[in-house]
């Protein structure tokens, strides 16, 4: 199932199809994000964590993480991952550590990307760039861990999107100084050759300090938007909706 649906996708970018079939893929690609739209309906406010599904549970990364995430999910924010093992494992396990919600947005790949088991909810996307859309879409910060092509292109697409004014200036933490030294230095290439700006190098947090992150996601965000409890949202039943 999920080779066919890799190679659905493959044949769509290659260029043009018939009609019929760029009309199917286009209703395919709405109800897919239907469903994600109804599986996370009732969230409440985010931060997504971004990582890599590489690290195993012995390494210091992960040990990060996990802390970080229970700390933001004392905030209130309910946790969002990619939902597989790794960094968002770690995530979503923080979560679970101080009664947190956690949530995921798992990806459907020839190898099977199974749900890691510190999941309060999940569900599961065709497309990545759809999956995107729903890690943005909820949260109100996000965070960036050590990761992979996948991780750079989340962070990106975030940071783009808030350069943009496509989404609200909501605060993004990069953790790993060391780990993200190289990027960073790029980051100022860019900025010397006005490919950014200099207000754009101050779109993002960089530390490995949790309590500094902690700190600065309160103020950029729950201060900021006037994040508080609210009354609790009770699904439709005539939408089948469910909690």
């Amino acid at each position: 199932m999920n080779q066919t649906n890799t190679n659905t996708e493959i044949k769509f970018l290659a260029g043009p199809q018939s009609r019929l079939k760029e009309l199917k893929f286009t209703f395919e690609t709405m109800l897919d994000l239907i469903r994600g739209f109804r599986g996370l309906h009732f969230l409440g406010p985010c931060i997504t964590i971004f990582g890599s599904a590489r690290y195993k549970e012995d390494h210091p990364f992960y040990e990060l993480t996990r802390k970080a995430a229970g700390e933001f999910a004392r905030l209130g924010f309910t946790i969002l991952t990619g939902g597989g093992p790794g960094l968002m494992e770690a995530a979503n396990r923080g979560a679970k550590d101080v009664g947190g919600r956690s949530v995921g947005c798992n990806i459907q790949l020839p190898v099977e990307q199974a749900p890691n088991p510190y999941l309060d909810k999940w569900v599961y996307m065709k497309h990545f760039f759809l999956r995107k859309v729903l890690l943005v879409k909820y949260s109100f910060a996000f965070i960036v861990m050590p990761g992979g092509y996948g991780t750079l292109d989340e962070f990106f697409e975030a940071l783009t999107l808030i350069q943009t004014h496509k989404i609200k200036n909501f605060p993004v933490v990069i953790f790993g100084k060391a780990y993200h030294e190289e990027l960073l230095q790029h980051i100022r290439v860019m900025q010397k050759h006005q490919t950014i700006s200099d207000a754009d190098t101050g779109l993002f947090l960089v530390t490995d300090d949790i309590a500094e992150a902690t700190e600065y996601i309160r103020e950029k965000s729950v201060r900021k938007f006037g994040l508080k409890p609210e009354k609790r949202r009770k699904p439709l039943r005539w939408l089948f909706e469910k909690d």
